[in-house]
């Protein structure tokens, strides 16, 4: 049986063997058989004469109620319909009257009152609507309240009970932090207030699940503001390490995005481009763009954006063209192929390595690839004015006269698609 998302299991001698469902009431024949009454009358009307459980001949057709499986049957739909009841009211979202309520209590008796069921019901009201997120996030002393509870945690000795309460406030400021309006001030918060919040988000996204490992991502990408908060999530407890490790083809798709999403916040210091270059990045974007089982279309915009960030230093380029250039022939691939803003990363990537820093072995990994003929192709399409001119600037290094190549393609292509 369900009732709603409550799943309830039913004793089988609570089930009529005829009709299967709990018996209304329940009847027993002079085998011994018991039957809800309707399902046995229904057979017999039938013009049967045999027990239906045992097909042994009836002596009689007499009923004799069975009032003590009744009653058992009773005392069970009474316990089902309580635990139902309390289950629902559980799981409805509290109003916003009770939220204020619990949050002044919680002001006034500090940490006492941080239970896991207080969390649990604020994520409750928080996930309803963008009106409770907002309005949780306005409350700036409860956004407060949350930070510290990540402050001076000792991670050998503090109990399980308080990392999950723990875990629940990172959950919701996770999930309230696109609300939260001075974003500077909210990672200051957490950054630089004389006390190691920034560990405590790390140790999460190191230990925990998929759910969290999301949750955890998401509010290191919203803290990163600045250069000094990028460095410095990059560089705290072998983070980079860890977020290296989410985005191998085994991960969860959306643990990947967020990963992703999170590199992208704090790789543009050299610094942090350099430590992401030196732990193989690259090589882990390519095999993310070659694999189909991973390579969605927000999956490659992200990793291009990443390369063409790689692409601005001396060392990402060289990992770029290194080898046998797969990493660059993969992005010469997704020219055209996936959405507009993927096509501009690719050409900025094949742009820097190719004409700004000139790179020999980009030269032949794009010509290998008929990169381009799709720059010719690209040129026709209705790109951007930045992209255009870094197009243009491509077809220079190749020593192609875009002109009369274009005129040439025009009169062999009667439409080209928009990538």
């Amino acid at each position: 049986m369900r009732k709603d998302d409550l799943y309830i299991t039913v004793p089988s001698f609570f089930r009529c063997p005829i009709s299967l469902d709990v018996m209304k009431s329940p009847v027993s024949l002079c085998t011994g058989v018991t039957y809800d009454r309707a399902s046995i009358q229904r057979w017999l009307d039938g013009g049967n004469n045999t027990c239906p459980a045992t097909m042994q001949i009836l002596q009689n057709k007499d009923f004799i109620p069975n009032r003590t499986l009744q009653r058992l049957i009773e005392i069970w739909s009474d316990s089902v319909r309580r635990r139902a009841s309390v289950e629902s009211a559980e799981l409805a979202a509290p109003t916003r009257d009770e939220i204020a309520d619990a949050i002044d209590r919680v002001k006034v008796e500090k940490e006492e009152r941080f239970d896991r069921e207080v969390l649990a019901k604020i994520l409750r009201f928080a996930r309803e609507s963008d009106d409770n997120r907002g309005f949780l996030a306005g409350k700036d002393d409860f956004v407060r309240l949350l930070v510290d509870l990540m402050s001076q945690i000792d991670f050998k000795t503090t109990s399980a009970a308080k990392l999950l309460i723990v875990q629940e406030a990172v959950k919701i400021l996770s999930m309230i932090q696109s609300k939260i309006s001075d974003r500077r001030r909210f990672s200051n918060l957490v950054l630089n207030n004389g006390r190691d919040r920034l560990t405590t988000i790390v140790y999460f996204y190191k230990t925990g699940n998929v759910e969290l490992k999301i949750d955890c991502a998401g509010l290191l990408e919203f803290i990163a503001v600045d250069s000094e908060s990028k460095v410095s999530i990059a560089e705290r407890d072998c983070l980079v390490v860890e977020l290296m490790k989410s985005i191998s083809r085994d991960s969860d798709s959306s643990l990947i995005e967020a990963t992703l999403s999170c590199l992208i916040a704090i790789s543009s210091p050299r610094r942090v481009k350099l430590n992401l270059i030196r732990e193989k990045l690259i090589k882990d974007l390519t095999k993310l763009l070659t694999d189909p089982t991973t390579a969605s279309v927000s999956v490659t915009e992200k990793c291009l954006k990443l390369l063409e960030s790689l692409a601005s230093t001396k060392e990402g380029r060289s990992e770029i063209c290194g080898g046998d250039g797969e990493c660059l022939k993969t992005v010469v691939m997704k020219l055209m192929k996936v959405s507009t803003a993927a096509t501009e990363h690719a050409v900025t990537v094949l742009w820097s390595v190719s004409y700004l820093f000139k790179e020999e072995k980009a030269l032949e990994a794009v010509t290998s690839t008929n990169g381009v003929t799709k720059i010719l192709l690209l040129l026709q399409s209705n790109c951007s004015p930045a992209v255009r001119r870094m197009l243009t600037d491509l077809l220079k290094v190749f020593k192609v006269n875009s002109r009369s190549c274009l005129s040439a393609y025009d009169t062999k292509t009667t439409h080209i698609m928009p990538f």
